[in-house]
């Protein structure tokens, strides 16, 4: 038993040794699949551990946090909390957002602010405990307009982080107003910018006396958390908009929101393992049928079937784990960079302002390696039990089948009927797993079509080239030889099927995305503050500005818009409420998918986009309780405002992921008693130049800093469409990156595919050159077949893409975001990326065969002699 495994991996190194560039390319392919797929999770990981970091790091661990649906807490909220028999400890927290600079100037960047109890920090949360500098006042901490920096604030405004004298003073700018406050200290937490300071100090700053955003509660020992929120929920003091969330839902939020995205990149990143895979079943399935002989002579020579399988994995397994190790190593310089280039963002936008460190991952870095290493065995599989299955004897004498395929029809079409099936079953947990897999037996099945195919176009050719003698000797002998043409086109079909099914699934999203734009900017020019990075009541423009514009020469029409956060569900990320005339005809104002539905006589008509329809499992025709429940804020008669929703209709929102419900703005202000806009859209007078429009509604503010900065932004509505389209453009360029890559693997597989083919047929060509055939004529036929097979690998990628892109635009689309499109197709794009594969398989057939028929293939032919 020894000796023969000793001359099966003797048979084995030297098949490695004799053909590098073809085993080259089965590793170089794992080896991006798995760089690309470990690198996207160690960004994805790293950022989502660094949010949750700051999140900690900030809020602390208390037990509870309370907090209202929308607005803020009343702070007569705290004393029944905070002496209630099972809430060990309560510390009240007013959060606020400001663009700072230092006094001296410098640019605007945007400052979380905290006001908090420093009597009970150091036990809630002791990453926020202020640490005054040496020389400061012992009471600092409690002083007025006294702020203290963690280190990005200090980094951001470029403050030193020792005591100075003076002491920095930054200027804070929330909504209209401006304010002075003096840096007298540290403190230890991390993330984004940020300032503590006491909470009385920051009600009286910003005038927010009596209001809190959220109060953290730490428990008695052995108090059930779940049991003590549902209790509170029943007591008479406990507002209805009021709600109990675990602490950690922030970033388990945060992470359901970016989990589609981050799922669709992993699952792209495979692609290029699948494609990959692919390869390595070409380059083992060429390598078989080469060497039939040779495994022949080893049956002959004792080597059980079963033998000769494992040989062949054996092989495959080799170099998927050559590929998997280099790809680990790659994937985590390409983590790295990324990182440090780009942070975590990955152009989603999810964790803008976040740099995290790369956070190394022994357990990920075994599962994506074992991803590899499964994928070339996958990979290498039929070649071995095409190995195992051959007949010895009669491939000695040169009967066997070494290059065909067997026929798959019924096998492909089962294919595609199941994925047809999958592609209607619902998502799990919110992942469209069925339609990923759906994809998957589309692309099997679509390549085990393939040979099937091919003959049935070789039939109908046939007669067409039966008059003329070089198209019939291609086309015989690739009549005789389609399984193996089958094989080295097969990374075309692969790559490009899915390339094809990328572009389309882009292309209809931006068109839509572009249609949508139209719908929702109707007005020329926007009007908004300049503090819009801070968001938050910093972002508000003043409540009567609206009229004050509208007065001004220059302006026809002014209509105000307001966009506020609205929290019903902590498992779930925040709603957005966005309140802007609807007038008698909401279809004018929102793009909605169906007629609206005429709303009933005392009720308020609301309009959701699609995200709530699959999020709240809410359609047109039903009331929304939830939601009146968060405008039940107790009035100045000590009664609850009551608030009747009707769904009349449900919209298109491709800027808001996690929802929206758009209201009319009268409905908004009497619900809320806040007409403070987010922005203004603007119709100007015919020939208004924008900039002394601008200086003119600035002049209507109070008096802001005396650092001359603008306050507010005046932006075209075809500056906004631009602005969209590039963070668009932006979110999808990882995707066009992992889209290059496939198609590169795909193509560097036919190059190593049809070069070793084409190398093998050195006799064939000294026989035809014998037979009176010139060098040109066989290079003609050798560019033909490549151009030809090319050409079909071309064509079946792009129906197979196309029925790909169908999958990804009307289920994997929906269900990972939760909004629909309108299928797009750039065939100009499309024609031209098949025009390229199928130059690009010409120009290597044309290539390989110039070094196949040069003067060696004429002697070749002495070898049989």
């Amino acid at each position: 038993m020894r000796p023969m495994w000793t001359l099966l991996r003797t048979f084995s190194w030297q098949e490695l040794r004799h053909h590098p560039w073809r085993s080259a390319a089965a590793v170089v392919a794992v080896m991006l699949g798995v760089a690309l797929a470990f690198a996207v999770q160690l960004i994805n990981s790293s950022a989502l551990d660094e949010f949750a970091q700051a999140v900690r790091s900030v809020n602390g661990q208390p037990d509870l946090e309370v907090r209202a649906m929308q607005g803020a807490l009343d702070e007569a909220l705290y004393t029944p909390l905070a002496t209630h028999p099972q809430v060990r400890q309560a510390s009240p927290v007013l959060e606020l957002t400001a663009m700072t600079r230092s006094a001296s100037g410098g640019t605007a960047t945007p400052l979380r602010v905290l006001g908090a109890d420093a009597l009970v920090l150091p036990g809630m949360a002791p990453a926020l405990m202020p640490r005054p500098w040496d020389g400061s006042q012992r009471f600092a901490l409690f002083e007025p307009a006294t702020v203290f920096l963690n280190a990005a604030a200090f980094q951001a405004l470029g403050l030193p982080t020792q005591a100075a004298q003076p002491a920095p003073t930054l200027v804070l700018q929330a909504g209209s107003q401006s304010h002075v406050v003096r840096v007298a200290g540290s403190v230890a937490a991390g993330g984004s910018a940020l300032a503590v300071m006491d909470l009385g100090a920051a009600q009286d700053l910003f005038g927010r006396g009596g209001a809190l955003s959220r109060i953290d509660l730490r428990l008695q020992p052995g108090t059930d958390r779940s049991a003590f929120a549902q209790a509170l929920r029943s007591q008479p003091w406990w507002p209805a908009h009021a709600m109990a969330v675990q602490p950690g839902d922030v970033a388990e939020r945060i992470s359901l929101l970016s989990r589609a995205y981050r799922v669709n990149l992993t699952v792209l990143a495979l692609v290029a393992l699948f494609t990959g895979a692919f390869l390595v079943f070409s380059v083992l399935a060429l390598s078989v049928a080469q060497r039939a002989p040779q495994f022949a002579l080893l049956a002959v020579l004792g080597a059980t079937p079963g033998q000769r399988l494992a040989l062949v994995l054996l092989e495959s397994g080799l170099l998927g784990l050559a590929g998997s190790v280099a790809g680990i190593a790659l994937g985590t310089l390409l983590a790295q960079a990324a990182l440090h280039l780009l942070g975590g963002d990955l152009g989603g936008g999810y964790f803008a302002g976040v740099q995290p460190a790369l956070r190394w991952s022994t357990a990920t870095a075994l599962l994506y390696g074992s991803l590899g290493l499964v994928a070339a065995l996958a990979g290498g599989w039929w070649p071995a039990r095409n190995a195992q299955a051959l007949p010895p004897a009669q491939t000695l004498k040169g009967l066997g089948q070494a290059a065909s395929a067997p026929n798959r029809a019924t096998a492909g079409l089962a294919l595609l009927a199941a994925a047809a099936l999958l592609a209607l079953a619902p998502p799990i947990a919110g992942v469209p797993i069925a339609a990923y897999v759906s994809v998957g037996l589309l692309l099997v099945g679509g390549m085990a079509l393939l040979p099937w195919a091919v003959a049935l176009l070789l039939r109908l050719l046939h007669p067409l080239a039966a008059s003329r003698a070089l198209p019939l000797l291609a086309l015989e002998r690739a009549r005789r030889m389609r399984g193996s043409a089958a094989i080295a086109i097969g990374g075309v079909v692969a790559s490009l099927s899915l390339a094809v099914a990328l572009t389309v699934m882009v292309a209809s999203f931006r068109g839509s995305v572009m249609q949508w734009l139209d719908a929702v900017l109707p007005a020329p020019l926007y009007l908004r503050s300049s503090l819009q990075a801070a968001g938050g009541d910093a972002a508000l423009l003043p409540a009567t500005l609206a009229q004050d514009v509208a007065r001004l020469s220059g302006v026809q029409r002014v209509e105000p818009l307001r966009a506020s956060p609205v929290q019903l569900d902590p498992a779930r990320p925040a709603l957005t409420l966005l309140a802007r005339p609807l007038g008698s005809d909401p279809a004018q104002r929102l793009p909605l998918v169906d007629a609206a539905l005429p709303v009933p006589p005392g009720r308020m008509g609301i309009y959701i986009s699609e995200a709530v329809v699959d999020l709240y499992g809410l359609q047109p025709g039903m009331d929304w309780p939830a939601l009146s429940r968060s405008f039940r804020a107790p009035g100045q008669d000590g009664q609850a405002q009551d608030a009747l929703f009707f769904i009349a209709g449900v919209w298109r929102d491709y800027a808001r992921q996690s929802g929206a419900v758009a209201l009319d703005l009268a409905d908004y202000e009497r619900l809320t008693g806040d007409a403070r806009p987010s922005d203004l859209a603007l119709w100007p007078q015919p020939g208004a130049d924008s900039a002394t429009l601008r200086q003119a509604i600035e002049a209507l503010l109070p008096p802001g800093t005396a650092d001359g900065a603008p306050r507010l932004e005046l932006v075209s509505a075809d500056a906004i469409r631009a602005r969209s389209l590039r963070i668009f453009d932006r979110s999808f360029a990882v995707t066009y990156w992992l889209q290059a890559v496939a198609i590169g693997i795909g193509l560097f597989g036919v190059a190593a595919s049809f070069g070793a083919q084409v190398l093998a047929r050195r006799k064939e060509f000294g026989l035809l050159a014998h037979l009176g055939l010139t060098r040109r004529q066989i290079l003609a036929v050798v560019a033909g077949e490549g151009a030809a097979w090319t050409g079909v690998g071309a064509a079946a990628g792009l129906l197979l893409g196309l029925a790909v892109s169908v999958v990804l635009v009307h289920v994997v689309n929906p269900q990972s975001f939760h909004w629909t499109m309108d299928m797009r197709v750039p065939l100009g794009r499309l024609l031209a990326l098949c025009a390229a594969v199928v130059l690009a398989g010409t120009v290597t057939a044309w290539v390989a065969g110039r070094a196949a028929a040069g003067r060696d293939a004429v002697l070749a032919v002495k070898e049989d002699w």
